[in-house]
């Protein structure tokens, strides 16, 4: 039987973009698409019904956080039965866990292993760290992660790799690429459910050559699908689009990409008109609660004085629950009482647009028109 299947429907004759559509068990995903995350196995502020509201195709999860708490058998266990049981591997534990029917990804803990968790010793075995959570002792590997990632259930599974920190010199760049290859590798020799789709991820930091070399090695190994790690961890967005443009001829063109850790309404342009595929980002919900809004006029921040007495939606030409009943007053009044709506209703914004803003840079791609929708965009303000 035949789980996964991507069809690369049409390239943009403006700028090259890639207009597709992915074929997983819990459904169809249409791309480009953004991704909400739903870290601890939910997306904050929202429940599944909300985020079918807002078209969310997929959504992320975190291993290494559903690893900590509350443990990945208990996950697993919570599809009713044992993982080898023919109706846990249709559901999934995380699917049944979280009441989601739809497509989800975990990624496989590696950027919280090197960024959140306190690392103190990296082997080639693995990683020993600190929880972030109580403080005990924990180690992952390649294998170890594939374990809980396939206890899990989620439709894309993402392989352990180490994430060079910005900046990194170029010594420990290429340490830490070869060796997320081999880890690449052994999680490829451990990786048994086909029904959940493996992804490799491409590192070689800020590196041109690397980050070629690293796309290379990884094609060669034939993954289902490809993330791009490494990108948007503190560098200039210039450089980034420039490693983006350096790997990209030799990614494979039959393949879903997937930029990880992106979602600025200008990186996601950006990054759509140089191949990207899939993308994830945290910033719609945080900045949500926070009391900020994202709009094609630019950003708002809704907890300002001026708004006080502006009896309009956030956003006119928006079809979310918030925009269509709410005023950007009541907001503020909620952001100022302190009540947790205010975040609900922002959240459900937030996603809105940028799950729109995905839809429609779909439309431009078959029209062929993306980079006249880019620069309407731009010159509006959406990016500011």
């Amino acid at each position: 039987m035949e789980y996964f299947r991507y069809e690369l429907i049409k390239t943009c004759k403006q700028t090259g973009a890639r207009l597709g559509r992915l074929h997983t068990p819990h459904g169809v995903i249409d791309t480009p698409c953004f991704m909400p995350v739903g870290t601890q196995a939910t997306v904050k502020a929202m429940t599944p019904r909300d985020l079918k509201e807002v078209n969310a195709s997929i959504i992320l999860a975190n291993t290494y956080h559903l690893y900590v708490r509350p443990g990945h058998e208990l996950v697993r266990d919570a599809g009713g039965l044992r993982p080898t049981d023919e109706v846990v591997r249709k559901l999934g534990g995380l699917h049944k866990f979280m009441v989601w029917d739809r497509p989800i990804l975990t990624d496989s803990g590696g950027f919280q292993v090197f960024s959140l968790a306190g690392i103190n010793k990296i082997k080639e075995d693995g990683v020993e760290f600190r929880s972030h959570v109580d403080g005990r002792k924990l180690y992952f590997t390649p294998e170890s992660v594939m374990e809980i990632e396939q206890a899990l259930g989620a439709d894309i599974a993402m392989v352990f790799d180490e994430c060079a920190p910005y900046p990194s010199d170029r010594k420990y760049t290429l340490e830490a690429m070869e060796r997320t290859h081999r880890w690449a590798k052994r999680c490829q020799e451990v990786h048994t459910r086909e029904d959940q789709a493996l992804f490799g991820i491409v590192q070689g930091g800020m590196f041109r050559d690397l980050r070629i070399q690293s796309a290379k090695t990884l094609a060669d190994m034939d993954f289902i699908g490809y993330g791009i790690g490494g990108l948007s961890v503190g560098e200039p967005k210039p450089l980034m689009y420039e490693m983006l443009e350096e790997m990209m001829p030799y990614m494979p063109q039959n393949k879903p990409r997937y930029l990880m850790g992106v979602g600025s309404p200008d990186c996601l342009l950006e990054g759509v008109m140089r191949g990207v595929d899939m993308f994830d980002c945290v910033l719609q919900t945080r900045v949500a609660r926070n009391g900020l809004a994202f709009t094609r006029e630019g950003k708002k921040t809704i907890r300002n004085a001026r708004f006080e007495r502006d009896f309009t939606p956030i956003e006119n030409d928006c079809d979310c629950y918030a925009c269509t009943g709410f005023t950007r007053g009541y907001i503020r009044h909620l952001i100022k009482a302190g009540e947790i709506l205010a975040a609900q209703l922002l959240t459900m914004h937030n996603l809105r647009f940028s799950l729109k803003l995905m839809e429609d840079v779909r439309k431009a791609i078959a029209e062929d028109r993306l980079l006249d929708f880019y620069n309407e965009l731009k010159e509006g303000g959406a990016f500011d």
